[in-house]
């Protein structure tokens, strides 16, 4: 709420309000992604209050930005911050599809390496010791989601 400018939490009520319609017609999970987990205050005389809270996915987040009020310059710089990733994306997208099959396989081949160094690196900051441990149980962990995946289709 202060970092995008807000200093009223009934103002930004409306927002969080507004980017749960968003999320709502485009399908998504509501519950999931605007987290209600309320938070108890201290206020004068040691009376406790209940106010509002969120958990937030980024998901959320987008929303909320987009559905800001662009006058306020955090807001604004959010909001053209997206519109430009977009762009990106979509020009990003365009020039793959151009790409011969050698051509996809080693922008894919760079592209996981770039995202493998990434986690390492994330792992190695959270004190991970064992790679290959490490690895191998993203991997296990991924064959089991599929096989779920397979055995829930099965019973269809």
């Amino acid at each position: 709420m202060k970092v995008l400018g807000y200093s009223k939490w009934s103002n930004f009520k409306k927002v969080i309000d507004k980017a749960k319609v968003s999320c709502k017609l485009s399908n998504g999970n509501i519950q999931e992604h605007f987290a209600d987990v309320g938070k108890v205050l201290i206020v004068g005389n040691d009376a406790k209050m209940e106010v509002e809270d969120y958990h937030l996915t980024r998901y959320a987040c987008y929303l909320i930005v987009q559905n800001g009020d662009s006058r306020k310059e955090v807001i604004a710089l959010g909001q053209s911050y997206f519109a430009v990733q977009t762009r990106k994306t979509e020009l990003t997208e365009g020039k793959f599809s151009s790409l011969d099959e050698s051509q996809k396989r080693l922008y894919t081949r760079m592209n996981v390496r770039n995202k493998n160094l990434y986690l390492f690196e994330t792992a190695k900051n959270a004190g991970v010791k064992n790679y290959g441990k490490f690895n191998n149980y993203g991997y296990q962990s991924y064959i089991m989601m599929r096989q779920q995946e397979i055995l829930l289709k099965e019973k269809e």
